[in-house]
């Protein structure tokens, strides 16, 4: 059996100064989700400056259009383009395949910013007229335009950003250009890196013992990574034999169904019903993870279900507001299971896509647990889909 420390982990303070990118991401988080401006530079020298497309009003673009070396255009990916009516040009969608990838749009004063963040419906599409847009063509985003969008889903944002094109200096580097006008900088690189060395630097930082209705013998550890940015936690009930597979239930936060017990989905029945199969198997580890609305931030989620309720299906939802069906990476669970010694796992899933994840990083599924509920007269339609579309097992 392993030590308690070892098991545990060593519960100490990380040295910042050795962690720049992640903080630079991270401070980039803010500053977007505040409305204010970044500047992202990319390998290849080119640069940009990037407002999130919520928070671009009439001032900030005002702004923008001073500092950038053009005009601004708004990005965004394909399959928001494609929902609020704007055509991608053949040959650009046959390089795109079938990939959800960033589009460059122009933006003349009669096109305006928020187009791309009003809510779609079935029965009530919104369409841009061609003859609105100076230049009726969806371009190829630049990546150092891919990484702006990558940026605003990190920060739970829509997807969509206005970016000012920004001219070479050579007199000065970019980081310097940007300090001198009070601007956040920060490497495409680092941007796109982000979530992985996030998750490799994840640390524990808070050990309790917290007896739960069904599991008394329970604790909780948070785990946060090196730049302070969102914890996840791991609810470890009995006692960890690692060199045995482990009972292991991956989790996604909801805060609709974990805490206000909403009918719309199966997620409080699934975290409780884990809780309890796994203490009566006696241990195992249940991993709360930060990623609301299958990664899209519930802020997100709850637009998707204003969709949802016009008639789209949870999938469509979500690639309607310009997303992924499922936004989510395992890397956190993987690097918390490594850390607590735990590399065969007995995993309590319906969904395919954690075994191979998992599987892909190295953790060894050598059984996947049945884990389903019934319908409740409310959720019928959101099974389904997730059986239908994502390959769910029920």
């Amino acid at each position: 059996m392993p030590t308690s420390s070892s098991r545990r982990g060593d519960i100490r303070a990380a040295d910042p100064l050795s962690h720049t990118p992640l903080a630079a991401v991270e401070r980039a988080i803010a500053e977007l989700r505040r409305g204010g401006a970044v500047l992202i530079r990319d390998t290849d020298g080119s640069a940009g400056l990037a407002v999130a497309a919520e928070s671009c009003g009439d001032a900030t673009l005002a702004q923008l259009r001073g500092l950038a070396s053009d005009a601004p255009v708004l990005v965004t990916t394909r399959r928001r383009a494609e929902a609020v009516g704007i055509e991608i040009p053949p040959h650009i969608a046959r390089g795109m395949g079938g990939a959800n990838k960033p589009v460059t749009l122009d933006l003349p004063s009669g096109v305006p910013v928020d187009v791309i963040l009003r809510p779609t419906a079935p029965d009530q599409p919104v369409h841009i007229a061609t003859r609105h847009l100076s230049r009726p063509i969806a371009s190829h985003a630049p990546t150092v335009a891919e990484a702006a969008i990558e940026l605003a889903k990190l920060a739970r944002l829509m997807p969509a950003v206005v970016m000012g094109p920004l001219t070479r200096d050579r007199a000065r580097p970019w980081r310097e250009w940007a300090a001198a006008r009070d601007t956040l900088y920060v490497d495409a690189a680092d941007v796109r890196g982000y979530e992985k060395l996030a998750a490799s630097e994840l640390r524990p930082v808070a050990d309790a013992r917290v007896p739960l209705e069904n599991a008394e013998n329970a604790r909780i550890v948070a785990w946060r990574p090196a730049d302070g940015g969102k914890e996840h936690l791991a609810i470890v009930i009995g006692e960890i034999d690692p060199t045995s597979p482990v009972l292991v239930r991956l989790h996604s936060e909801c805060f609709t169904g974990d805490l206000l017990a909403s009918l719309r989905c199966d997620c409080g029945e699934q975290l409780r019903g884990a809780i309890a199969e796994i203490a009566r198997h006696g241990s195992g580890v249940l991993l709360y993870l930060a990623q609301e609305g299958r990664g899209i931030g519930l802020v997100n989620k709850l637009r998707a279900y204003q969709l949802q309720d016009g008639g789209f299906d949870t999938v469509d939802a979500n690639e309607q507001l310009g997303f992924d069906a499922d936004e989510r990476l395992y890397w956190p669970a993987v690097t918390i299971l490594r850390q607590m010694g735990i590399a065969r796992i007995r995993l309590m899933t319906n969904n395919p896509e954690k075994i191979g994840q998992l599987s892909s990083y190295g953790i060894d599924v050598v059984e996947r647990v049945r884990h389903v509920f019934p319908a409740n007269g409310h959720n019928e339609k959101y099974l389904r889909t997730k059986a239908e579309k994502s390959g769910h097992l029920f």
